[in-house]
């Protein structure tokens, strides 16, 4: 059994990979600013409220427990939010992620999972995109991942840490046992604006792009299950406590999915129609990311599990009703 801390442990990646750590014989404890993190989904061990950037109450954090590991997901995520307040990215994911590794360093912590964004890779030049592929992010979340990812290789290098390197796609679905899903009510990713849309909970959902070179016209996007991300961090904390090298891997089906691909599915699994509007595309969008995945399966043993997005979507639907009930 390890003892891992969780940064951002009580958001919505954080917490399914909290489950499926502890279910593992793992201990997780969660270090959460709670800002936008929610207490509930902290049930499978101790919360420790504070910020990254916070060195002292870190500090002592990480002196309690003396972690194995730290996985790292606490980050600003919203890439069009990015592109009108980059500052606020750059500070958080940028000088927050140098703040803990220099605290991870002072106390002797010297393995780190880091939660990483194909927003790295920009508009492709290819599909599907694997790890080779040339880094050139397009709005400020993808290059505060960039960064943060050069920082921690230095620091590994520097101070022989161990690292991993999670670049993973669109991250969708919830928990089939119903204990934990996206935030409800502050969700801004493509499947819960559908559900809302179709449940009378949100506006009509817009579709920022119609007339893409693609299938139908619309984005296309890889879309993974928060559960097999789940699975696939705790297979790199494996990976570094077992002693295998520091690694970067993209976590994804292979398959990707267009905006109105997702709004049907919505639409089978809730049996009710998605209102729909029509916009332009947003600036920082990528057109099409799809995901070569085979490096995380040659090093870590793993693919992905739940890549129907039938599946996908269902899993949310089930959550957005249990909320509606």
């Amino acid at each position: 059994m390890a003892r891992l801390l969780v940064t951002g442990g009580a958001g919505y990646i954080g917490s399914h990979t909290c489950q499926v750590l502890a279910r593992a014989g793992h201990e997780p404890i969660t270090y959460d600013s709670m800002e936008r993190g929610n207490p509930d989904y902290v049930k499978w061990g101790p919360l420790e409220i504070g910020n990254i950037c916070d060195h002292d109450r870190l500090k002592g954090v990480l002196e309690k427990y003396r972690p194995d590991a730290v996985l790292h997901f606490a980050a600003y995520i919203d890439a069009a939010e990015s592109v009108t307040n980059p500052g606020k990215y750059y500070r958080n994911n940028v000088a927050g992620t140098l703040a803990l590794l220099g605290t991870m360093q002072q106390c002797g912590i010297r393995n780190l999972v880091f939660s990483s964004s194909a927003a790295v890779y920009g508009n492709p030049e290819y599909l599907p995109i694997p790890e080779e592929h040339p880094i050139n992010p397009i709005n400020p979340y993808g290059h505060s991942k960039r960064m943060a990812e050069q920082v921690i290789a230095d620091f590994g290098h520097a101070y022989d840490m161990g690292w991993a390197a999670l670049r993973y796609f669109n991250a969708a679905g919830a928990d089939p046992e119903g204990q934990l899903g996206p935030h409800r009510g502050t969700a801004t990713n493509l499947i819960p604006l559908v559900l809302r849309a179709a449940l009378g909970d949100g506006p009509p959902i817009t579709i920022f792009g119609t007339d893409f070179k693609t299938n139908d016209g619309t984005a296309i996007r890889d879309f993974i299950h928060v559960c097999d991300l789940a699975t696939a961090h705790a297979a790199a904390v494996e990976h570094l406590l077992s002693g295998g090298q520091s690694v970067t891997v993209n976590l994804g089906t292979g398959r990707g999915h267009s905006v109105r691909e997702v709004i049907g599915a919505a639409e089978r699994a809730l049996k009710r129609p998605v209102p729909v509007e029509e916009g332009a595309p947003r600036p920082g969008d990528p057109v099409e990311s799809v995901a070569n995945a085979q490096r995380a399966a040659e090093i870590l043993g793993w693919h992905a599990q739940r890549a129907p997005i039938d599946e996908i979507v269902g899993s949310e639907a089930d959550w957005a009703l249990q909320a509606a009930s």
